[in-house]
């Protein structure tokens, strides 16, 4: 899919500062080889620059990235970030930390170590590369909001010693330290906060809500919601998000954010359950189950920030790029399917 590229060529195209920073320039991503890392580093690859993957794999994968390191201009550094790291470098995002709940609560003190200490490295290599340093926040910081919907102003209202805290505060303090390093050692700072994403190279296992029911409904198996399901969320399309980021990259000095990233359109987990059940013809039924602790009623971004300062907006409706996201699952349970059955079908050796 060109289209988000062939988009984020118009802005690079309309920025005043592309002269200054040129396409050949090296940008480091810390968290590459994952969901978003890896179609972040594709669309750069495309745009002309030297890619820099970092990743621990702790949720990352292989396989997401092994066409784009058969190119020379793209290499991969395994790398934890709660250790230092030393490599040059004109651009850094920080993409690495565990992201779905499962994953974040597996070992929350690690989770929290990546958000802090990681965070604090890679400023470190920013302030001594004279880097641009793009922050993957995320609406988490919001908690549980009491306020609709969200705008960057808003203070949050989230709960410090709860299961979610490893990633809530984790990524509130990793906020803080970017714009302390900007306020002492005038480091170029953006952080955006980041809305639900979903999309190609998602990990089918990774226990997020759309990856969850896309699963359920293509095996034709009970569509499990926690709660009610009149919750809500706000569903970004990965290519939409993309751009986005692309354009907050390419924003001037000033820009410093924090700038939500998201589609505002507000759905209810029934009603996504119910539009994923459509589109795969699945006839699973719904099984609910005890709503989790601190889990948020409500999510939705107010994107006007990003609309002013970055000309960006989501243009994927959700049936849209649900259908892709799908078609993208189905094909990963063939090639597993086929892979296992491969294994079974090998001789096994006489003893």
């Amino acid at each position: 899919n060109t289209a988000p590229l062939k988009q984020a060529h118009e802005l690079i195209k309309d920025k005043e500062e592309t002269s200054s920073m040129n396409t050949q320039k090296k940008v480091l991503v810390a968290g590459g080889a994952g969901f978003l890392g890896t179609t972040l580093c594709m669309a750069l690859h495309k745009l002309g620059y030297h890619v820099i993957i970092v990743d621990n794999f702790y949720t990352g994968r292989h396989e997401n990235i092994a066409e784009l390191l058969k190119h020379p201009d793209v290499e991969l550094i395994t790398h934890d970030i709660t250790l230092p790291l030393d490599v040059n470098t004109d651009i850094i995002f920080n993409l690495a930390c565990p992201a779905s709940p499962p994953h974040y609560q597996k070992d929350p003190i690690f989770t929290t170590k990546t958000s802090v200490i990681g965070t604090l490295n890679l400023l470190e290599l920013a302030r001594k590369n004279n880097a641009r340093f793009i922050q993957a926040s995320t609406s988490e910081v919001y908690g549980d909001p009491a306020e609709h919907p969200q705008t960057e102003s808003y203070r949050g209202s989230v709960n410090p010693i709860g299961i979610r805290a490893c990633y809530d505060e984790g990524k509130r303090c990793a906020e803080s330290l970017c714009f302390d390093f900007h306020r002492m050692h005038n480091v170029d700072i953006k952080v955006m906060r980041i809305f639900n994403t979903y999309g190609p190279h998602m990990d089918p296992a990774d226990g997020r809500v759309v990856s969850n029911f896309i699963m359920q409904a293509l095996a034709q198996e009970p569509i499990t919601i926690y709660g009610s399901g009149k919750q809500t969320r706000s569903f970004c399309y990965v290519d939409d998000l993309i751009e986005g980021m692309i354009a907050l990259m390419l924003s001037p000095v000033g820009v410093t954010g924090p700038i939500n990233l998201g589609n505002p359109d507000e759905y209810t987990l029934l009603q996504l359950a119910g539009l994923i059940s459509s589109i795969t013809g699945s006839s699973s039924e719904l099984v609910f189950k005890p709503l989790p602790s601190d889990d948020p009623c409500r999510r939705m971004p107010d994107i006007s920030q990003a609309a002013q300062q970055l000309n960006w907006q989501p243009s994927t409706s959700l049936e849209r790029g649900l259908t892709k996201t799908i078609a993208y699952f189905a094909a990963e349970m063939r090639r597993t399917a086929l892979a296992k059955s491969t294994v079974v079908d090998q001789p096994q050796p006489t003893l």
